[in-house]
C-alpha cells in the first residue's frame, strides 16, 4: 500500500507540472492606438486630459509561442458579426459587446444585419442609474460601467434604434468621450446629495439636458429603410428581440450552484439576482456546446492580466500563474474573493479554434488594448483568449436560453 501511494503521488506529481514553466519580463509602456487616434479626436472636448504615466509592466513572455492569433484561423467557426468599432473614450464595453452579441443574434433569428445604436442603451443606463441615485438618496452607484443585462433591461423598457439614427457623435468627432459628460452629472447629483433635494422630475430633466448636449437627444421616431419607427416598434418588428430570452450565466463558488443569485460587483448597481450560477465544468461546458451550435455570447471578467499581451494580443494563463491542471471552481473563486480577479471589462465571442486538444476563442473588443496593431490588419479589434484564461479569468456571459435549455431545468 505504502509503494502504491508513493508510486500514485510521483506520477500525479508528474503530470501536474508537465507544463513548460513560462518566463516573464517587465515591459516598457509604449504608445498605442488610445494615444495615437482617440487622444487626438477627443482632445477637442476634454481639453485637459491627463498624460499616461510612462512605467514598466509585468508581462509574460511570447516570443517563443506558437499562438493562434490569425483571425483567419477562427474562419471557418466563426459566427456572423459586425467589424469591430471602438467605444473611444467611454465607460461602455457593457453596452458595445452586448450590442455586439444581440446584433449577431438578429442575424441568428432573422437573418438580417442592423446595426444597433449602443448611446441609445447608454444614454437610458444613465438614467435609470439616475432614478436609483434618487430612489437610494444617494446610496446607489452612479459609474460609467454597467454589465450586460443592462442592455436588454433598457431594451425592455425603451426599446432601440439603429445606428444610423442615434450615434451620440457631435461635431464630426469619430469617437466617444464620456468624462466630461459624467463628471457634470456626477457633481450635479453630490449637490443635490447635499442639498437633500430629491424632486426627481427636475433632476432627470437636469441629467436629459446635459447628456442631450454632449451626445444628442435619442429620437423618439425615426425611418428606417423607408418606414416610421419608435423604438419599441423596431425592437419588435425590426429587431425581433425579445429580452427575456436572455440570460446570465455565472459561475462563483460564493453563491449556491444551480440557483439564481445576484453577481457581487459594483457594476450590478440595481443588485441584479438575475444570473444562473453554475459550476465551473458546467459553464465551460455550454460555452463550447454554444459556440459550436451557431450561438455568441458576451462575456466579461478579467483582462488587467500579466498573461495577457496586447502585442500578440493573446490571453494565456502562465505557469508562475497557475498550472492548467489547477484551474477548478476553487481557484477561480480565490482570485475573485481576494479581488486578483475583477469584473473590469466585456467583449463578443464569435468564434473559436482547436489547437492541442483545447479550444481558443476569438473575441471582439470595442477597447483600445486590442487596437495596437496595423489597423488595416484582419486581427484589428481582435483577442484570442485561451480556453485556460476563459476558465479562470471570464466570470460569466449574456446568452440565448435556447443555448442551455438542459441546465436551466436543473433551476428551481
Amino acid at each position: 500500500m505504502k509503494n502504491f501511494l508513493i508510486c500514485f503521488i510521483v506520477l500525479f506529481s508528474a503530470n501536474a507540472f508537465s507544463q513548460k514553466k513560462d518566463n516573464s519580463f517587465f515591459k516598457e509602456y509604449e504608445p498605442g492606438f488610445y494615444q495615437n487616434s482617440i487622444l487626438k479626436d477627443i482632445r477637442n472636448v476634454n481639453k485637459k486630459l491627463e498624460k499616461v504615466k510612462m512605467t514598466k509592466y509585468f508581462k509574460v513572455d511570447m516570443s517563443k509561442k506558437d499562438l493562434p492569433n490569425k483571425v483567419d484561423f477562427y474562419k471557418k467557426n466563426m459566427v456572423w458579426h459586425f467589424p469591430v468599432i471602438s467605444q473611444g473614450n467611454a465607460g461602455s464595453c457593457w453596452a458595445y459587446s452586448t450590442v455586439s452579441f444581440l446584433e449577431s443574434e438578429v442575424k441568428r433569428i432573422s437573418n438580417q444585419e442592423v446595426k444597433i445604436s449602443e448611446p441609445y442603451i447608454v444614454y437610458w443606463e444613465y438614467v435609470e442609474k439616475a432614478k436609483g441615485f434618487i430612489k437610494k438618496r444617494g446610496k446607489s452607484l452612479f459609474g460609467q460601467g454597467s454589465e450586460g443585462n443592462a442592455v436588454t433591461r433598457m431594451m425592455k423598457k425603451y426599446g432601440a434604434v439603429p445606428l444610423e439614427s442615434y450615434t451620440g457623435l457631435k461635431d464630426g468627432r469619430k469617437f466617444h468621450t464620456h468624462e466630461k459628460m459624467f463628471n457634470e452629472m456626477f457633481s450635479y447629483l453630490k449637490s443635490v446629495k447635499r442639498a437633500n433635494a430629491w424632486n426627481e422630475v427636475e433632476i432627470i430633466a437636469t441629467i436629459k439636458s446635459i447628456m442631450d448636449t454632449y451626445i444628442g437627444t435619442p429620437p423618439e421616431e425615426f425611418s428606417f429603410k423607408g418606414k416610421k419607427y419608435t423604438p419599441k416598434t423596431f425592437l419588435k418588428d425590426i429587431l425581433k428581440i425579445k429580452p427575456e430570452d436572455y440570460v446570465e450565466v455565472l459561475s462563483y463558488k460564493q453563491a449556491a450552484f444551480y440557483k439564481k443569485t445576484s453577481y457581487d460587483v459594483p457594476d450590478n448597481w440595481w443588485k441584479s439576482e438575475e444570473y444562473y450560477n453554475i459550476p465551473l465544468d458546467e459553464f465551460m461546458r455550454v460555452l463550447k456546446k454554444a459556440i459550436r451550435n451557431g450561438y455568441t455570447v458576451s462575456i466579461g471578467g478579467d483582462v488587467s492580466e500579466a498573461g495577457l499581451d496586447t502585442k500578440t494580443q493573446c490571453a494565456i494563463v502562465p505557469t508562475f500563474d497557475l498550472p492548467s491542471d489547477y484551474i477548478d471552481d476553487n481557484s477561480r473563486q480565490f482570485r475573485f474573493s481576494n479581488m486578483t480577479t475583477t469584473d473590469d471589462h466585456g467583449m463578443h465571442l464569435v468564434s473559436y479554434f482547436e489547437k492541442d486538444g483545447k479550444d481558443w476563442y476569438l473575441i471582439k473588443d470595442s477597447s483600445s488594448g486590442s487596437r495596437n496593431n496595423d489597423e488595416n490588419s484582419k486581427e484589428f479589434g481582435y483577442y484570442f483568449f485561451s480556453e485556460d484564461y476563459v476558465k479562470l479569468k471570464m466570470m460569466g456571459f449574456t446568452i440565448h436560453k435556447d443555448a442551455l435549455k438542459d441546465i436551466l431545468k436543473k433551476f428551481k
